[in-house]
């Protein structure tokens, strides 16, 4: 497996995404989206109260891939559960090295994605899987908007620019800026999960915070984002997916 570029560049935020793989076979989320009205804001936390942001050992090791899932898994598990499950870093760090095979290399997102489909992985003294993933064009912003509305969550794949590390060091939103920190993976390659999204753009969970960043920022610098659906067995996923489309699919796996 290929390394993921900048895993070790910061002293506290480690990055982890390695290139990015495509198949041709992915499930496209616009084959199952059914036409909801989303509101121009929300936020998964702000409805569910409590929702911790641990680290996941995201300051020490290139575990961005496994840390995204465990926060999704969180918010997931939430909606099922009606609990707050305790993932600990040590169900996140195992999980990662168990997919890396031992060295601190950083992910494949997509790699990932089909294992957590397949044999899921342990946490909280339990195994979870998902149902399905499914692919979607990150410059579709309303498709963005209904995966996270829809509580089916989002985990992006993001080249980082090093203008990101000057802004979030500064506690600022990523937006895009000129000049040659801007370049397109010039710290290299980062994971993270999405629960909400404002009118400037979508919100992520990494590094123990929310981060924001804008629309552009998005459109400039994500190049892979999957809807990953655990169940749909509430209203609101019910109402966003088309369950016979997605069980064909399913069904021809």
């Amino acid at each position: 497996m290929a390394k993921a570029k900048g895993v070790q560049t910061h002293p506290f935020f480690k990055l982890g995404k390695a290139p990015a793989k495509r198949d041709a076979r992915n499930l496209m989320f616009a084959t199952i989206l059914k036409a909801v009205k989303v509101p121009a804001e929300y936020d998964f936390d702000v409805q569910h109260k409590g929702v911790p942001m641990p680290m996941f050992g995201n300051d020490e090791y290139g575990d961005c891939v496994i840390a995204g899932r465990a926060h999704q898994t969180l918010r997931f598990e939430l909606v099922e559960q009606k609990k707050i499950i305790k993932i600990t870093d040590a169900d996140v760090e195992k999980e990662y090295f168990k997919e890396t095979g031992g060295p601190d290399s950083g992910l494949v997102p997509l790699d990932s994605l089909k294992l957590w489909r397949k044999r899921g992985w342990r946490a909280a003294g339990k195994t979870y899987k998902i149902k399905a993933f499914a692919q979607i064009e990150p410059k579709n912003h309303p498709q963005i908007r209904q995966a996270v509305f829809g509580d089916v969550g989002i985990g992006i794949g993001l080249l980082l620019p090093l203008s990101a590390q000057n802004q979030i060091n500064a506690g600022k939103p990523w937006d895009v800026v000129s000049g040659s920190s801007a370049k397109p993976n010039s710290w290299g390659g980062h994971y993270v999960h999405i629960p909400g999204y404002t009118k400037d753009g979508p919100v992520c969970v990494t590094w123990g915070r929310k981060q924001q960043m804008t629309w552009r920022f998005l459109d400039k610098y994500c190049d892979e984002a999957y809807a990953i659906i655990d169940a749909v067995n509430t209203a609101k996923k019910k109402a966003a997916i088309n369950v016979k489309k997605l069980e064909t699919f399913l069904a021809s796996l």
